[in-house]
């Protein structure tokens, strides 16, 4: 009998993009379905696993895996690292081009070995789940005989979007150097938009790069899925999620972060984090903005000068993260000159923090944010207002949800003219000083009670969760 049941568990491997903004959602679903009755195998690239551990205090037992804790609590997960085909100390991001013609070329031969070798070492292994912007989950999966899921860890929007960029191209908004700038209402449950809130990779000039390669592959290879979860809420983007279920099952489980603000005990930080709660119990209720551009977005040094300038003239508290590559991987010093000396203790600048420990402070009022998608939906979990200022990729995207879609943020400026200090400090006062008035607020308040209720026994996330584990039983099954 217990033989039985050891052969009914399922048993997947997560395969993570190798970005800390991909990382921390699979590490989340890894603890979900764990805690779920499934066995995990989570792989990271060997780089990935060299910067979480060099980030983390001495740590002896975990060293070497980061997920020893989360097993000593009862969860099966296992943790393996691969090559992506790169020395550890090649910068991957001031070589993005060989990076990716590395992750196009290179990477999957490492993949597709380990898997192979795990497989044949471990026959309980039934499901492979993979970033959807990798280009070869479906070869692998067909391989070894895997259930083949997709998890997307950005908006449905932003998937249905690049799911249909042969729409795109067939309306010349999409693939011609000449292309429309009228609305696209042609994309099966995505309500009207505007080519300039299109991902920026799509509103890009050289078509063939090693970025578009990879979206025109890993687009086509989605389709191919078995399955397709993404970290989104089913009552937040319905139309959109309803339309690409017409195409595939599509199962909206976000977010998928854990409901408590407490420290997670896998590490998945990238940088080493500063301590920013003794600082923000000193400041009255609402009072301080947080500012932060994500892992990886770098920003101009003349938008760093105005945003710096805009936070003087407002006057208000802040902290700022500021990542020692935020403009380049050269440049230091990139604040204005005596900066330092005019903020005094109403200002604190940190190259990393636990930002949903920081969001979830009472002490913060607004979010100057990049609109990534993780950020995006720490900020309303933790109910707190947003001034967008989107750099590229899905960002220009998510700002139309969080703007537009939601009426839960401010643009920083309109994104056609360059951002101006006096903008800044009106747009942060705005925010900071309560003036956005009842309407904003509600609904904040109404989104953060929306995935509340989706999270719940009953809700919309948790039922998607659990048909998705029946489903992919299933799936197991016929294929057995």
């Amino acid at each position: 009998m217990e033989e039985d049941n050891q052969c009914t568990k399922p048993h997947a491997i997560l395969v993570p993009l190798p970005l800390q903004g991909h990382v921390i959602p699979f590490t989340n679903l890894a603890m979900k379905l764990a805690s779920n009755g499934f066995t995990i195998t989570f792989v990271n690239t060997q780089y990935i696993h060299h910067q979480i551990t060099k980030s983390q205090p001495n740590n002896k037992t975990e060293q070497d895996d980061i997920f020893a804790a989360a097993r000593k609590s009862g969860l099966d997960i296992r943790y393996k690292t691969v090559s992506d085909g790169f020395p550890l100390a090649f910068n991957r991001f001031q070589n993005l081009d060989q990076c990716l013609e590395g992750h196009l070329h290179v990477y999957p031969a490492h993949v597709d070995e380990l898997v192979g070798d795990l497989v044949q070492s471990d026959p309980s292994i039934t499901c492979f789940i993979a970033d959807t912007f990798h280009t070869w989950p479906e070869t692998i999966a067909n391989k070894y005989n895997l259930v083949n899921v997709s998890f997307w860890t950005e908006p449905a929007l932003v998937l249905s979007i690049y799911y249909h960029l042969d729409l795109l191209r067939q309306n010349g908004h999409f693939g011609f150097h000449d292309k429309r700038e009228d609305i696209i209402d042609y994309i099966p449950g995505v309500q009207a938009i505007e080519p300039k809130d299109l991902m920026s990779h799509l509103q890009a000039t050289d078509l063939l790069s090693p970025m578009h390669r990879i979206i025109y592959k890993a687009f086509h290879e989605v389709k191919r899925a078995d399955f397709i979860l993404i970290n989104t809420v089913q009552e937040l983007e319905s139309e959109t999620l309803s339309a690409l279920h017409e195409k595939q099952p599509t199962y909206a489980i976000g977010p998928v972060f854990p409901s408590k603000t407490t420290k997670s005990i896998v590490a998945t930080n990238l940088m080493s984090e500063f301590d920013c709660t003794q600082w923000l119990n000193a400041k009255p209720h609402g009072s301080v903005l947080f500012i932060s551009f994500g892992s990886y977005a770098q920003v101009t040094t003349k938008d760093i000068e105005e945003i710096a300038h805009g936070l003087l003239l407002s006057k208000v508290s802040f902290i700022w993260v500021l990542r020692p590559d935020t403009t380049s991987y050269e440049e230091t010093n990139i604040l204005p000159v005596g900066f330092d000396d005019e903020i005094k203790d109403r200002g604190m600048i940190v190259p990393w923090c636990s930002q949903v420990k920081v969001l979830s402070h009472p002490a913060v009022g607004g979010f100057l944010t990049h609109c990534g998608w993780n950020s995006i939906l720490e900020s309303m979990w933790c109910g707190v207002p947003m001034l967008c200022f989107p750099l590229w990729t899905d960002q220009i995207t998510n700002r139309k949800l969080v703007v537009d879609d939601w009426g839960i943020g401010l643009n920083i400026c309109d994104g056609v003219k360059p951002i101006t200090r006096v903008e800044v400090a009106e747009k942060i006062n705005h925010v900071m000083s309560g003036k956005l008035g009842d309407g904003l607020q509600k609904e904040i308040r109404n989104v953060r009670q929306t995935m509340e209720d989706a999270l719940a026994l009953n809700g919309s996330s948790q039922k998607n969760f659990f048909q998705f584990i029946i489903d992919v039983k299933t799936k197991v099954q016929t294929r057995n």
